[in-house]
């Protein structure tokens, strides 16, 4: 959550700090803000150096429309965008937090103990203008600047009372040729320039500035100069880390003709899906590309997995459950992160313990992996759309989705490649277990087919956007789907519900008579996926329950499972797919169900309310 960009440079880097806020404003768009220090860059520390703050409450555009009234210009700043956790979206809470205009501050991450510093704080003297934990480090880093000759040891000082999760960027009106850096469980990267460098929450922030990075390590802290850059790592020793070269693109982020990022994300699917498996598929095979060592030793050892993950995440690791326990004899079992990490487990040493992330950075799961370190397992592997990303880094092994940055805050490319990346594991797992050759070829050839059944699944947006407009009244609708179809019955209820805030519920058709059929009424949608599978017909009994009770079907059904057409019945006919890859097509009519569902209504559509896309605090 939040996004924080910093910038030392030659240069004014206002228009850098805004530039970078508006790439990482689906991290947290409550707030935003600026914080300068006003001097001419020569290094000189003659007292008359100030730190000009900006701060608005809202997305990014109003502190721009602020900036233009009073307008600020500096040579080296710092700037948040935030997403609310302790404190109301308000001015007052908004980074950065000054203290005594001598230290400006902005923090991604929880301050677990910030009510006993805060406490301490007040003591000394120090008054308190917001509700947020922040403002403890900035009034904390202010007061050991007292006893220390540098900004670089004030910071180092005060780290060391704080526990919880943090990224910092700090300045100081006394020291306006350093900007300060720290990382404790939230992301971080310094981005380099030629005689200027950069601080950031991602590399998506700083790519118009520069293409080679920095990934600090946790309990690093980095002192970052116009001509240099120096780290030091949680003992205090000098480290030097690895100079990475992005290959993300500019132009990937870009709207271009679309009027949503989710709309534009839907739209690459195919082509997402077909990066993730170019160089992968053989003939009949899978090519070995998960990174790590003894890779294939280690999968032929796998006696159970472990699926970990949060939110869209999750139902990917669900949808593989099944899969995986129907092409092998494998037991996969798959749990929400933020409940497996506070959960006795038993350890199982035979396990291939299995994350998923968008980002990498994702708190619950990064917390699952660390707690499945402790208790042991044969290998773990993260499957992440950011090579350096720290589950990445983490994890023993990684399989890298291709998805290319997903900028829309409701999760859909990376979704699709996570699925399509979780069949690659599936039949390497088969390929190094010797099992049946003929399944595997099965899978390839349908993976192959992949990107084209895509490209066909989106040719029935116009009708979608018809279907969409009866749910403009609606405040509540139910997903059904059977075996390997409910969780994308689940992802489809998670959308609307994300994007269009209707409440959306989804259940494993059967159920219906166990409870979920005392809500069928006549304004009650009920959204069902029937793709022609061994279920199709318990399926058709299970609608047929809710025909009879006056309620209205909106179905995405084969064109060849004898659905007809009726009164109560708005009918999608998807075209004849492959059984081993019908979740990933019927995934993409939800998609499109919920986006127009949600521009009808008139929501912000790539940023809903009270949601951020990458969720790096508990």
């Amino acid at each position: 959550m939040c996004g924080i960009v910093g910038a030392i440079a030659q240069r004014p880097v206002t228009d850098i700090l805004l530039e970078g806020l508006r790439r990482l404003e689906y991290r947290g768009y409550d707030s935003a803000g600026v914080a300068l220090v006003d001097s001419d860059g020569n290094g000189d520390n003659n007292g008359d150096n100030s730190i000009q703050r900006v701060r608005a409450l809202g997305k990014v555009i109003e502190l721009e429309k602020k900036l233009e009234i009073q307008p600020q210009q500096g040579l080296l700043g710092i700037s948040h965008t935030r997403w609310a956790t302790h404190g109301e979206p308000a001015e007052r809470n908004a980074h950065p937090h000054l203290s005594r205009n001598r230290v400006a501050v902005v923090h991604n991450g929880i301050i677990e103990n910030y009510e006993e510093l805060r406490e301490s704080l007040k003591a000394q003297g120090y008054e308190f203008e917001s509700e947020t934990d922040t403002e403890v480090i900035v009034h904390l880093i202010e007061s050991n600047l007292v006893n220390n000759a540098s900004l670089f040891d004030a910071v180092k000082e005060s780290i060391k009372q704080l526990s919880g999760a943090f990224a910092l960027g700090v300045i100081s009106s006394e020291n306006p040729d350093v900007l300060i850096g720290a990382r404790q469980g939230s992301p971080l990267v310094v981005g380099l320039g030629l005689g200027e460098n950069f601080l950031g929450s991602d590399v998506q922030a700083l790519l118009p500035v520069t293409s080679r990075f920095i990934f600090l390590e946790n309990g690093d802290m980095v002192s970052i100069q116009r001509d240099q850059i120096s780290i030091e790592d949680e003992t205090g020793k000098a480290v030097e880390r690895e100079i990475k070269q992005s290959n993300a693109s500019l132009l990937e982020s870009n709207l271009g003709e679309y009027r949503h990022y989710m709309l534009k994300e839907i739209y690459e699917q195919p082509i997402a899906v077909q990066r993730t498996l170019d160089g992968r598929l053989e003939r009949d095979s899978i090519k070995q590309c998960i990174s790590g060592e003894n890779v294939q030793e280690t999968l032929s050892k796998v006696k159970e997995v472990q699926i970990v993950a949060c939110g869209t995440s999750y139902h990917a690791g669900l949808i593989a459950r099944y899969w995986m326990e129907n092409l092998t004899d494998i037991p996969c079992h798959v749990e929400v992160a933020s409940e497996y990490r506070y959960r006795r487990q038993a350890p199982r040493e035979d396990v291939l313990f299995v994350t998923l992330s968008q980002s990498g950075e994702t708190a619950d799961t990064l917390a699952a992996l660390d707690k499945i370190k402790s208790l042991g397992c044969l290998a773990s592997l993260s499957i992440c759309n950011v090579d350096e990303s720290s589950l990445v880094r983490e994890s023993d092994f990684s399989l890298l989705t291709v998805a290319g940055p997903e900028i829309g805050v409701a999760s859909t490319k990376a979704f699709t490649t996570q699925l399509v990346t979780l069949q690659l594991l599936i039949g390497l797992l088969m390929q190094a277990k010797g099992d049946s050759p003929e399944k595997v070829a099965q899978l390839v050839a349908d993976l192959k087919k992949l990107p084209a059944l895509l490209e066909q699944s989106l040719e029935h947006d116009s009708a979608i956007e018809k279907m969409a407009e009866q749910f403009i009244d609606k405040h509540n609708a139910l997903f059904l789907g059977r075996g390997d179809q409910y969780p994308v019955a689940m992802e489809g209820a998670l959308k609307l519900k994300e994007i269009s805030y209707i409440h959306a519920e989804a259940y494993p058709a059967g159920e219906l008579k166990h409870g979920p059929l005392a809500l069928v009424d006549s304004e009650m949608p009920i959204v069902a996926v029937a793709p022609n599978t061994v279920l199709l017909e318990k399926l058709k009994s299970n609608l047929e329950e809710v025909r009879s009770r006056g309620g209205v079907l909106y179905l995405f059904a084969d064109k060849g499972a004898g659905i007809a057409q009726q009164d109560n019945i708005h009918l999608i006919k998807m075209e004849e797919v492959p059984e081993g890859i019908a979740p990933i097509i019927y995934t993409i009519p939800l998609q499109l169900l919920s986006y127009h569902v949600a521009v009808f209504k008139g929501t912000d559509v790539d940023k809903p309310r009270n949601l951020a896309k990458s969720v790096t605090v508990e």
